[in-house]
């Protein structure tokens, strides 16, 4: 079995606030009547295959064409986490959306797993418009998308350069660059900057040579009473019944957590550089009041030309808006697609 670097100071200052597993609004694994699923695929521009799930209303007329949202899962996660919850809840209310895998991560292709690239995590998104562009029950010019932690400034990253995504939710954002740059509230140094840098540097010459893959951040698999808050939130999410997935071929031992030798390639990424050029399309950030990634949002939203709107859920932490579907506002998601995505 591969070994496991778990959580380098800087990823465990980056998972969370607490969470109760007492509450009982968490529903990841929602199912609706209303709506039908189809696994499907597509390629992106590398010719690399990414697995999603297409989710239609049951009430769509022949012949019509309907508004379509793509919905992107946190970091480290895959479509059945978090993701998939969305889709469902805003294809009950009359959109075509698509949940995707990132390349690297869950059904898609990309070796070797739970690689970072975030240039191809932005071209996923493209690609999954390419897909829906080219439905007949699609209207292409009324695209939008979801992204969900780290796939909010990977859907920010896309649509500088993507005109074709009209209308930008981001839930719980993070900004992969500045957190592995600078860590939360800028609590990281630039010597440990450095030493994340040298060691990952270093691991490519084992990697090179054929020695084992290593692996950094994620989630831990055990809780001690030394276990902060933000590793008692993402625990209660990704390693209980309420949010754990692990996908066909890959093993528990390794969900959420890149690759050592690759993760610092989030350093070189900046999703926040030029996002005023999206305008004059819409943005949405979604954040908890009480979420550790808040400023990410509040940061978009100060550098984000208008249309924008900062939407602070009260109460709620980071992962509470993975799936407590008491706290998600889908109306609020409901009103800003349908305002923007209009026939």
């Amino acid at each position: 079995m591969k070994r496991i670097l778990l959580l380098t100071t800087v990823f465990m200052m980056m998972l969370g606030t607490s969470f109760s597993s007492a509450q009982t609004d968490a529903d990841n694994f929602y199912k609706s009547d209303l709506v039908s699923v189809e696994k499907v695929s597509f390629s992106n521009q590398y010719k690399m295959k990414v697995a999603g799930n297409l989710f239609l209303p049951k009430n769509m007329k022949e012949g019509d064409k309907y508004p379509a949202i793509i919905v992107g899962h946190p970091m480290g996660a895959v479509k059945e986490q978090s993701a998939n919850l969305y889709a469902t809840k805003m294809a009950e209310r009359g959109f075509v959306t698509l949940s995707i895998d990132l390349s690297f991560w869950g059904g898609s292709e990309g070796e070797p797993r739970n690689a970072v690239l975030p240039e191809v995590y932005a071209e996923d998104f493209s690609a999954a418009v390419d897909f829906l562009g080219t439905r007949p029950f699609v209207d292409r010019n009324q695209i939008g998308v979801i992204g969900i932690c780290g796939s909010g400034s990977f859907a920010i990253s896309a649509a500088k350069i993507d005109p074709r995504l009209k209308a930008i939710a981001t839930i719980s954002m993070y900004n992969m660059g500045t957190a592995s740059r600078n860590g939360l509230k800028h609590s990281l140094t630039l010597e440990q900057r450095k030493q994340i840098m040298a060691e990952a540097a270093e691991q490519r010459y084992a990697e090179f040579l054929g020695g084992e893959t290593k692996y950094t951040g994620g989630t831990v698999h055990q809780l001690t009473e030394k276990s902060s808050p933000i590793e008692r939130e993402f625990y209660e999410f990704y390693r209980t019944q309420r949010g754990e997935f692990t996908p066909d071929g890959a093993t528990p031992v390794t969900t959420t957590h890149p690759t050592l030798s690759s993760n610092v390639k989030f350093m070189n990424f900046y999703p926040f550089e030029d996002i005023e050029t999206i305008s004059p399309r819409p943005m949405l950030f979604i954040t908890g009041e009480n979420a550790h990634s808040r400023e990410f949002s509040e940061d978009a939203y100060r550098l984000a030309a208008e249309p924008k709107e900062l939407y602070i859920v009260p109460g709620a932490g980071h992962v509470d808006l993975y799936d407590r579907v008491s706290l998600i506002p889908f109306d609020k998601l409901e009103s800003f697609f349908k305002e923007y995505l209009k026939k």
